[in-house]
């Protein structure tokens, strides 16, 4: 019987460490697909940009207003939106089967419709995995 359930007990640790394995790998990924958006930003490449984002993608700005990603896209291009650097505070993820929550918090060095400051950005972004990658839903700007 002892044999038995150390048997069961090492099965299980075995698999809680799998579980914990994919888990890790997931949040890696979701945190370099969002360090990868931010760093297209910056370099203007709204091409590349769109290969991450769900085809209904939408940004809220800290103003509230929601933004759809063809008119976010406009106003990177235009430089309305222009994106200098960030440094990254912090970052959290959390994972639900092929579904995750993102929170960043990065000073972001940008010139948004005019004035440029070192934004304290907060970005709570929804996620799916489709196909085997990581593809952001939505984003939340907040300031922290």
């Amino acid at each position: 019987m002892y044999i038995l359930t150390a048997s069961i007990i090492v099965q299980t640790f075995a698999a809680e460490n799998m579980d914990t394995n994919k888990t890790t790998d997931a949040a890696s990924q979701i945190i370099d697909v969002t360090r990868q958006l931010t760093q297209l930003m910056i370099e203007m490449e709204t091409v590349e940009i769109n290969k991450l984002l769900d085809t209904h993608f939408t940004l809220t700005h800290i103003t509230g207003y929601v933004q759809p990603k063809d008119e976010w896209f406009s106003e990177i291009e235009s430089e309305r939106m222009k994106y200098y650097a960030y440094n990254e505070v912090y970052t959290s993820v959390e994972i639900e089967g092929d579904r995750a929550t993102f929170i960043g918090q990065n000073l972001l060095d940008a010139r948004i419709w005019g004035t440029r400051n070192t934004w304290r950005l907060q970005q709570t972004m929804q996620l799916e995995k489709r196909n085997g990658k990581w593809i952001i839903m939505k984003s939340v700007a907040t300031t922290f």
